[in-house]
């Protein structure tokens, strides 16, 4: 049996700023944008170059779904970017301001900064050893 895991679904205020934020300040590219009905879009992201799984822009459809937007994980890191290049990739942070939990350090398995998105989920920026 052949399986892939392909979408993963992010719950966001709004499908816009979400889309704004991953892809003018994080480079994403925009994969599909696809209206479903006048409330709901399936809009998929990928890190540039990326071949692997999407991001699901998920619109936050009742109050308990708002409540997990920024917090999909119960404050633990939700995403993980590997990138071929730690310094370019943790400059255009530092450049659109965006808040760095965890500053660069160096672990076993990399070089690797925590940072947040738009609503405060955590994102972990690794280069591989």
């Amino acid at each position: 049996m052949h399986q892939q895991l392909v979408n993963i679904a992010l719950l966001v205020r709004d499908y816009d700023e979400a889309l704004s934020f991953y892809t003018q300040k994080l480079n994403f590219q925009l994969i599909e944008d696809t209206e479903l009905s006048p409330s709901k879009r399936w809009v998929r992201i990928a890190p540039p170059a990326s071949q692997g799984c999407c991001l699901l822009l998920a619109k936050a459809a009742n109050p308990e779904q708002a409540t997990r937007v920024g917090n999909q994980t119960g404050g633990r890191v939700f995403l993980f970017i590997h990138t071929d290049d730690f310094n370019r990739d943790y400059q255009n942070l530092m450049q659109h301001k965006i808040t760095i939990s965890q500053p660069p350090r160096v672990e076993s398995y990399g070089k690797v900064a925590v940072f947040e998105d738009l609503y405060g989920n955590l994102i972990d920026l690794i280069q591989p050893l």
